[in-house]
């Protein structure tokens, strides 16, 4: 009995040191070491990074202020009231539409939708001085990058509030606030407000913002990494703790884009908000969720591939597939042969630059994204290629420039690489080195592969079976690649779907096919039978140059009709094929693609914004519709919410209806 009584108190004296070690670790994480968001856009740091901050167009509409409209929440809805404050008896304040949306309504406005989520219908003001910021993590590296991620995160938010002509609280080492004007003073003027936002009273002294991640110490994305994110926000005596736990960088990082999505400017009060409390944990369904870019038929500046960048991290896209080069151009400056941009860029300033790709793809990984550049081959191999004989290489491409081009090619201009030339190989190992070593480590690289004219090679070379010169012409690439990355096999490397992919020539162990095709070909079935991975990109829904008509003279449309921002989220090829467990494990992902015959800058931004965020929710959440014809109102109004907010951010995503629909929710749809 003595024994037992002793044995109690030895347990209750354990748990109560146990419990004071526990309460000492959160008051020492609650409290110490905690950094002012100040620290991270001031001195060094900020020159250090200056590079990683958004990339806007400069030049981007403000958001107008509707000063004679208030909204109010009825039955989970906002509905649009006029609004006079000469007129208002009740002297009611106006409430803004972004408040309202962000209060109204049980269903959550984070896009896209998160795995499981509760999020509060209560609101808090708060100063960018109220930040405080703390990483957890035992690796140097993560550190480094979260405290990039966290200076762009201060950054966007600094110009959402911008984009409505606002006052932003501005940071100094003091922790005081001073006003920054804004760029546009002569039109502030104009408006009937003109006092600051410091006038205003926030209802918050601290925001404090605490990121974990103790697992790993990869920085960069794999087919294994685990994207994961824990996210709860408290709100307790005037301070808000937001706590993100993450087992890598780029759980963290979606954490912190989540996270960003819960804040918003009221116009009204000119302050910034915050919702009052949140439990999200998350994770993403498929692992690769890319955007495709084609910057040979037109070429695309640094700056209009950052600001793409910056809306697939908004977008949780992780995957930016870079097709390079094409047959109509060459832009990559190599260092090795610099042949290939002299005889193939539009211009000396229509290129990029080593600097360039190392500086994109710095740009991309903190932002959570892997660059996957493309060498097409071996076709779409002709302007840049055309120097060979000149140089005492022999012919390293055939048929360039050849007509009538619809007899030796897809697409004018023809050119196709000499599969016979042993040069052209080292060229493109060279190439392969240079572009591994300039966008980091990866498991992933994509070969080309696609649309190869027999008829072009028939015209050299007499194989009973020219359909053998591509398994060894990818074959021989694949083992280029490999001496690239040191003699290290890169563990798959992506190929376009054709005509010839099915060959039993290609293992399905070392390589995936970036399925381009109609969803309902039978290549989709007939390379999950084979065993190989696969990622989505079906034309006649992820094709997002389609619907444009044709540049050719008949005016006829390669691909019609416009895949609009609906057929795009309602595709969901591995739910319709009725694929097994085993099968359902090979499909990678998804990708939407821009080729770009009929697109440069002036038409970026809104040939893929806001329809590629769409991918992204069904790449990431993949939702249960309860109807498979119709898109819920709830998702229509998130969707509208996040499309004005990648606005508010300086992309130019077109609108998914009329104005009217967004001030008066539920109506249109």
């Amino acid at each position: 009995m003595a024994f037992t009584t002793s044995l109690k108190k030895l347990l209750f004296g354990l748990l109560f040191v146990m419990g004071l070690c526990l309460m000492i670790l959160y008051f020492n994480e609650s409290q110490s070491l905690l950094k002012p968001a100040s620290s991270f856009l001031m001195n060094g740091f900020e020159s250090r990074h200056s590079k990683l901050k958004l990339y806007s167009t400069g030049d981007s509409s403000k958001i107008p202020i509707e000063r004679t409209w208030t909204y109010k929440c009825v039955n989970q809805r906002c509905v649009r009231q006029h609004y006079s404050s000469s007129n208002n008896n009740n002297n009611e304040k106006r409430i803004p539409f972004s408040t309202c949306s962000m209060l109204c309504g049980s269903y959550t406005k984070i896009w896209p939708e998160p795995t499981k989520s509760y999020i509060g219908i209560s609101a808090n003001s708060f100063s960018l001085n109220d930040i405080k910021f703390k990483i957890r993590t035992p690796f140097k590296n993560v550190e480094s990058l979260l405290e990039s991620a966290f200076s762009i995160f201060l950054e966007e938010v600094k110009t959402i509030v911008q984009s409505f002509n606002g006052k932003v609280d501005e940071l100094n080492n003091k922790g005081a606030s001073s006003t920054v004007k804004s760029q546009n003073s002569k039109e502030h003027s104009t408006t009937d407000r003109s006092y600051h936002s410091s006038h205003r009273r926030h209802n918050l002294t601290n925001v404090n913002i605490f990121l974990h991640v103790l697992k790993t110490s990869d920085i960069h994305l794999t087919f294994n990494t685990d994207e994961c994110y824990n996210l709860t926000l408290i709100n307790e005596h005037q301070t808000i703790d937001v706590r993100i736990s993450a087992n890598s960088f780029f759980g963290a990082r979606n954490g912190l884009a989540t996270l960003q999505q819960l804040i918003w400017y009221d116009d009204e009060d000119e302050l910034l908000k915050i919702i009052g409390s949140a439990n999200i944990a998350d994770c993403p369904k498929f692992n690769y969720r890319g955007v495709m870019l084609d910057t040979s038929r037109h070429y695309f500046s640094v700056e209009a591939i950052k600001r793409t960048l910056v809306a697939m991290s908004h977008s949780k896209l992780n995957r930016f597939h870079w097709h390079i080069t094409d047959s109509q151009s060459f832009p990559f400056v190599s260092k090795n042969y610099p042949e290939l941009a002299e005889f193939g860029a539009y211009s000396p300033n229509e290129v990029y630059t080593h600097e360039n790709v190392r500086d994109l793809a710095n740009f991309a990984q903190v932002r959570g994204i892997q660059i996957i550049p493309e060498i097409d081959a071996p076709a779409h191999a002709g302007n840049g290629w055309q120097w060979g004989v000149e140089k005492g290489l022999g012919e390293l491409s055939l048929c360039i420039n050849q007509q009538p081009w619809m007899s030796y090619c897809g697409e004018t201009p023809c050119g196709q690489i000499n599969p016979r030339n042993n040069n052209t190989y080292k060229i493109l190992q060279s190439l392969y080195g240079e572009l591994l070593e300039l966008t980091g480590p990866t498991d992933y690289f994509h070969l080309g592969g696609d649309e190869v004219n027999l008829e072009c090679w028939a015209q050299y070379f007499n194989d009973t079976d020219l359909r053998s010169l591509w398994c060894d012409f990818m074959l021989q690439a694949h083992h280029r690649l490999t001496l690239a990355n040191g003699g290290h096999p890169i563990k798959t490397a992506g190929v376009w779907s054709s005509a010839l992919t099915n060959m039993p020539c290609l293992s399905n162990k070392n390589f995936a096919v970036q399925v381009w095709g109609g969803s309902q070909w039978s290549e989709n079935y007939q390379l999950i039978d084979s065993g190989f991975d696969l990622i989505f990109s079906h034309v006649d829904a992820w094709y997002l140059d389609c619907g444009f008509g044709s540049w050719r003279p008949t005016g006829d449309g390669a691909c019609s009709p416009y895949r609009t921002w609906q057929t795009v989220y309602k595709h969901k090829p591995w739910q319709t094929m009725r694929l097994n467990k085993q099968q359902a494990k090979q499909i990678l992902g998804g990708e939407a693609c821009l080729w770009t015959e009929q697109v440069d800058e002036s038409t970026l931004d809104s040939r893929l914004w806001p329809r590629s965020s769409a991918l992204a929710e069904r790449l990431w959440r993949d939702p249960q519709d309860e109807l498979d014809f119709a898109i819920p109102k709830e998702t229509f109004n998130r969707f509208s919410i996040f499309r004005n907010r990648l606005v508010q951010l300086g992309i130019k995503a077109e609108p998914i209806f009329p104005r009217y629909c967004g001030q008066n929710q539920d109506e249109c749809v």
